[in-house]
């Protein structure tokens, strides 16, 4: 019985094990899906704390395949659970941990990129951008396929502060393969340093939580598994628009054994490139001849805004695509040579 004035935790009634689910309901992780199970549930405790104070909290885990964090996250003592599960394999295991906590579960079968996230909570639980993040929490062991290409819609979502950020800086702990952790929380001169990042840094404070050894998952991935965490900053470092800092990255990095600035001019049409990826570098005051993964996030910001400069100037700067141009020269020189293929040359075959 609990003590007076104390209300009595939460617990999970005695439920199939999570390896019991997955035989009882013939499930079967799917390779074209990058699925793989984590049925530890030590391990899966150790990736719900990593969220932080969960008690009463509105949690969304996305994709909880066999319902392992899921779980965990109920044994927190959080308010409300949105499980948003692509797989309809697994609603009925979960539907199970459903009726175990009545009325805190809500399962949606849909699919994750296109989920209206606006729409996932209370609107009393909005925060001012400024306050302390809401009680409001997004984990997730995702499949590999997807964890990158959410992470930078959620990192947009950031930027925008529309998505699951339209309630304030709602925090995120999600799982990578190990190296895309690595690289998420990069430092300059690292070798991971990378495209991801400066999208993640710039917005998010990022913590490469801990490692999770490939063996712990059925069936057994070829990598390792990362536990990350982001929490939104009430400031960007870059204070330009999404798909402004996105390019000019994605520009930098694009020949990351090389000098920065050879990344820089593809920025820029052929006529006149030189002259204005010299004229960037100075305004920003980058040494050209620094590789991408030296630069600090200050010399990135500068860029970002010598670069958004110069748009103002020009507009039909920031419309240019280089691979365009690449593939109308290709056209030209195709229908001036003899019948055959033509050779790529370096910046195709690195594109």
């Amino acid at each position: 019985m609990a003590a007076p004035g104390k209300v009595a935790a939460f617990r999970l009634p005695p439920l199939p094990t999570i390896g019991e689910i997955i035989r009882l309901f013939r499930l079967k992780a799917q390779k074209q899906l990058s699925q793989n199970f984590l049925l530890d549930l030590r391990l899966t405790d150790k990736i719900v704390k990593q969220a932080g104070e969960l008690k009463n909290a509105h949690v969304c885990e996305v994709g909880p395949g066999p319902g392992g964090i899921t779980r965990s996250i109920l044994s927190a003592g959080v308010e409300q659970l949105l499980l948003i599960e692509k797989d309809a394999r697994f609603i009925p295991g979960l539907q199970m941990l459903s009726e175990a906590a009545p009325g805190k579960v809500h399962i949606v079968h849909g699919d994750i990129l296109t989920y209206k996230m606006e729409k996932a909570f209370p609107k009393h639980l909005k925060k001012n951008w400024e306050d302390e993040p809401p009680n409001i929490h997004i984990i997730g062991n995702l499949p590999f396929s997807v964890s990158t290409p959410l992470i930078i819609k959620w990192l947009e979502n950031v930027s925008k502060r529309d998505g699951p950020f339209i309630y304030g800086r709602t925090q995120m702990t999600l799982t990578f393969q190990k190296e895309v952790g690595e690289r998420l929380a990069a430092n300059p001169g690292s070798k991971q340093r990378s495209r991801l990042s400066i999208m993640a840094q710039h917005l998010c404070a990022v913590e490469n939580c801990f490692v999770i050894p490939g063996q712990a998952f059925v069936p057994k991935p070829e990598v390792d598994v990362a536990v990350v965490h982001f929490t939104p900053l009430v400031q960007p470092k870059i204070q330009q628009p999404f798909e402004l800092v996105e390019k000019v990255v994605q520009s930098v990095f694009q020949f990351r054994r090389k000098y920065c600035f050879r990344g820089i001019e593809i920025l820029f049409p052929e006529n006149g490139r030189l002259k204005r990826t010299e004229q960037l570098m100075m305004t920003a005051n980058v040494d050209p001849t620094l590789r991408p993964f030296q630069l600090s996030m200050s010399q990135f910001r500068n860029l970002c805004n010598a670069y958004r400069k110069m748009c103002d100037e020009d507009p039909s700067l920031f419309v240019f695509n280089y691979r365009e141009e690449l593939r109308q020269k290709k056209m030209t020189r195709s229908s001036l040579e003899s019948p055959g293929q033509p050779e790529q040359t370096e910046e195709e075959n690195q594109l």
